[in-house]
């Protein structure tokens, strides 16, 4: 449960490999909190060394984001475990490369399955827990890339877009539960996921990320966008005229 600064107790991330998730869940730890929960589908790569310290356990877990038959019973299990799960911050996703896709539906269709069913899958199962406890907050990493799907990466682009839309929805479906939706929009991230990637413009760090999601949790908001400028940017964005829309060079 929260304490009376409203610091979490309990952190888990789905996606516990995630630049970011990790990055996120080093900055929500205070001095009260007093578990950490990576969960990923190889725990070996968790780096759960980087965040202990006195007073505070870090465990690596086993998670599939494509086990969807397994989400509500590995949720009920971590809820056993840790009395109440105070934040849970999805952060797992693959990228791909749309070339590939184009050749290999079924391998677009593995992406889609990670990226949209498996966290629609998982979050439900968290709101139902929270739902429960009467309190939590959901942080949700979306991406700018689902305000407007590029031809350049639609099949993740169109994943991202399904999971913001259903974010906010859940969101809104908890307002006066306890629980709160927060989705973060971030660029371009330099992170091991796009290692060997041009950088786009207004590119951000996991760091950044992190430090700009903890703020808006602290502040109550529903979504954040990193950086900031990204906000006005897709404002412009999202009304050009199709044909215009196509010759931008955004890769």
């Amino acid at each position: 449960m929260l304490n009376a600064a409203g610091e979490p107790q309990n952190i888990v991330v789905l996606g516990g490999s995630s630049d970011i998730g990790v990055a996120i869940a080093r900055r929500l730890a205070a001095p009260s909190t007093k578990s950490i929960v990576l969960a990923c589908r190889r725990p070996e790569d968790a780096p759960t060394d980087g965040l202990r310290r006195p007073g505070l356990t870090v465990d690596a877990v086993s998670f599939d984001a494509v086990r969807v038959e397994h989400h509500a019973t590995f949720v009920d299990s971590l809820a056993s475990s840790l009395g109440d799960i105070d934040v849970v911050v999805l952060a797992f996703g693959q990228l791909g490369e749309q070339s590939r896709f184009d050749d290999d539906p079924v391998a677009a269709a593995d992406l889609v399955t990670v990226n949209f069913a498996g966290a629609v899958s998982v979050l439900l199962a968290v709101a139902r827990v929270m739902r429960r406890q009467g309190h939590g907050r959901i942080v949700v990493l979306s991406s700018v890339a689902g305000e407007r799907v590029r031809p350049a990466n639609m099949v993740y682009g169109s994943t991202k877009a399904g999971l913001d839309g259903f974010a906010l929805a859940l969101g809104d479906s908890l307002v006066s539960s306890g629980v709160s939706v927060l989705v973060v929009r971030p660029g371009f991230v330099r992170s091991a996921m796009t290692q060997g990637m041009d950088a786009a413009p207004f590119a951000t760090t996991p760091d950044a990320v992190a430090d700009a999601t903890v703020k808006a949790l602290r502040a109550g908001r529903r979504i954040v966008w990193v950086p900031g400028v990204l906000r006005y940017v897709f404002m412009v964005l999202r009304h050009l005229p199709a044909p215009l829309w196509r010759r931008l060079p955004l890769g």
